[in-house]
């Protein structure tokens, strides 16, 4: 049987030093690493052992008795969640290391958050039990609180009376069996399986990686408790999960195989129908790959071939395509020495995009300087790190700015022509604003009759294919319905070219007409500290312009939840490590956008001018007497073939 378990902590949790240590105990590595000494197996870039932190996700194949198992390795900074979301679509199941002594801390939520939301079984394992303050059982009960979840310790092995007891405990189907006197009976251990793969349990174990204890028998009760189920001899499909580039520069796509068999040559199909062949098959161990003829369903594999592929979609009979939920909240300018081409440095970070979809570069050609959408600072210096190992020239980076957002406050109808000398199209579109949180969304109420449906859906796929950016900052638009009213095309005239630029028009003239909502990011946090801080934290939070419910006690003192406007909580938990001298802790995670707290301010330090910005133009083109003139968007209604 084969089974894929990704493995995810907090910072400084001992999760490298977890795998380390299982890595050895199963006969893969002969000595153990050290994060300090930067010898471990699966930080295996110069610049996560110069830094001591998981920045790639790699793995690790290994058996135990019949089943073979792949450990995928995720970062734990949150700067790098991005790479995490990505490595839980190839797992099976997840191991969740915390320390034993500190707890859930900031990151476990967000880490949580994903594993919830990809419905990922977790075993948890409490490290770090050597250590003084350690406590498990705080640490079980906490989890149990905060994610309403059930942990039974298993801690003693899953024939011990305790674990037994345990497991009734934590399941009614469990219960029901135990006290039918089954609790040792075969049944019992098929139904515990089946509640831990349904996520109506947690397994939660202990020990200390570092001294190599409970690590055997914590996996002994995950190799007895999960379980999976391939099929080979069905068509092939399969997930790209994570995009790589070799020394040579060979592109790489590692594959979760869902189903059937891929051989080395074989054609595979993209979502959009393109074919290519597979040139090679790797499977990976740390840096090092053996090449492989073939590879079926269950494994994880890397692919030479494909440029087509992308994280989160499938190939193959695989339809699967997955909106990653963790976005940057931040973006920076990236600054390089004059004498560059600004078109080869842009081409090197498109050439990282390509690996981290997330860096959203951007050209912005009237600043003339190149930005990235990035997690964090710490992202900022790993790249300063990165570029000049991988493309020969520095870089740097100006402070972080928020990533800011536009909506609309009531519906409007924007109107798009597009009519040069020997070209036609014209898009009546309505704006409404959508849910919060909801992103863009299309509809048409367009009769087939009057627009050709495969003109309908050549107008979705230009809402969709580019970000649409508001008229306030010139910040990306969001949660935004957008509906198809009508349009026309010419029988003789019209190209796919016309409609996009007629798309982009209507939209733009909409935005041009509507009130503004401009929306910033927010972090929800959860704050804990003893209880003669916690004034001083309320009062930190009012000053930058959040929110929070009453104070609810914890058994490490009181804890404050609310939110958090991004641009002002940036630096908070440096301060708040100062004045708590580390006696509290704060956990903060992406709480969505909300109307920004200072708009008016924001709005008058971009200094945006809307219809300066060409690329973006509000305005139509009509034509008259064999050439094409253009037409101010305040005046262009009255100027339109249809009537809305």
């Amino acid at each position: 049987m084969k089974k894929n378990i990704a493995i995810l902590a907090h910072v400084d949790a001992g999760k490298t030093t977890f795998s380390e240590q299982l890595l050895y105990n199963r006969g893969v590595i002969r000595n153990r690493g050290r994060v300090d000494d930067g010898t471990t197996l699966l930080d295996t870039n110069e610049i996560e052992r110069q830094r001591g932190i998981t920045v790639f996700a790699d793995q690790a194949a290994f058996s135990y008795g019949k089943n073979t198992y792949t450990l995928i390795d995720t970062p734990g900074h949150i700067d790098f969640t991005p790479e995490t979301e990505r490595a839980l679509q190839a797992a099976d199941y997840a191991i969740c290391v915390l320390s034993a002594v500190e707890g859930i801390q900031g990151h476990t939520e967000t880490l949580w958050r994903l594993l919830d939301q990809y419905q990922v079984p977790v075993f948890f394992f409490l490290n770090k039990t050597d250590r003084e303050g350690a406590d498990p059982a705080a640490v079980r009960k906490d989890l149990a609180d905060r994610f309403s979840i059930s942990c039974p310790n298993l801690h003693m092995g899953l024939s011990a009376p305790q674990t037994i007891e345990a497991l009734a405990e934590s399941d009614e189907t469990l219960l029901e069996l135990y006290l039918n006197g089954q609790g040792t009976a075969p049944c019992f251990l098929q139904e515990t399986i089946k509640a831990v793969k349904e996520r109506r349990i947690f397994p939660c174990m202990e020990g200390s990686a570092l001294l190599n204890l409970g690590i055997d028998s914590f996996f002994a009760v995950l190799d007895a408790l999960t379980e999976t189920s391939f099929q080979t001899d069905t068509p092939f499909g399969a997930l790209a999960y994570k995009i790589r580039h070799d020394a040579k520069g060979n592109r790489l796509t590692f594959l979760k195989i869902t189903s059937g068999v891929l051989h080395v040559k074989d054609a595979v199909t993209s979502p959009t129908g393109e074919i290519q062949k597979v040139n090679e098959i790797r499977f990976y161990n740390g840096e090092k790959f053996t090449p492989a003829d073939r590879a079926e369903a269950g494994d994880l594999c890397a692919v030479t071939g494909l440029s087509f592929t992308r994280p989160g979609e499938g190939i193959g009979v695989c339809q699967q395509k997955i909106d990653f939920s963790v976005t940057p909240l931040l973006t920076a300018k990236v600054r390089f020495d004059p004498s560059l081409s600004p078109t080869e440095v842009q081409q090197a970070f498109e050439f990282l995009a390509d690996e981290e979809p997330m860096l959203g570069t951007v050209w912005n050609e009237k600043l003339q300087e190149l930005q990235v959408r990035i997690m964090g600072t710490v992202q900022t210096e790993v790249l300063c790190a990165l570029v000049p190992k991988r493309f020969g020239f520095p870089v740097a980076f100006d402070s972080c700015k928020v990533l800011y957002k536009e909506t609309i406050a009531a519906p409007v109808t924007g109107c798009g022509h597009f009519e040069p000398l020997k070209h036609y199209a014209e898009v009546h579109l309505r704006l409404a604003p959508g849910l919060r949180g909801s992103g863009i969304q299309f509809d048409s109420i367009c009769p087939t009759d009057v627009l050709d449906k495969n003109w309908q859906r050549l107008i979705r796929t230009h809402v969709f294919e580019k970000e649409h950016l508001g008229v306030a900052t010139g910040a990306p638009i969001t949660d935004i319905s957008i509906t198809l009213c009508t349009g026309r095309a010419h029988i003789k005239h019209t190209e796919g070219g016309d409609f996009r630029e007629a798309t982009y028009r209507a939209i733009r003239q909409g935005l041009m007409q509507a009130e503004t909502v401009l929306l910033e990011p927010v972090y929800r946090f959860s704050i804990t500290v003893p209880a003669d801080l916690i004034g001083r934290v309320m009062a930190d939070i009012q000053r930058m312009s959040g929110n929070f419910q009453p104070p609810e006690s914890r058994r490490s003192g009181l804890c404050l939840t609310g939110t958090v406007p991004v641009s002002e909580a940036m630096e908070y938990p440096k301060e708040f490590l100062s004045f708590t001298k580390g006696h509290g802790t704060i956990s903060t995670v992406f709480g969505g956008y909300q109307p920004c707290h200072n708009a008016a301010e924001v709005i008058e330090n971009a200094a945006y001018q809307p219809e300066s910005d060409l690329e973006n133009t509000p305005d139509s083109v009509f034509c008259s007497h064999g050439s094409g003139y253009g037409v101010k968007w305040f005046d262009a209604p009255k100027h339109m073939h249809c009537k809305v």
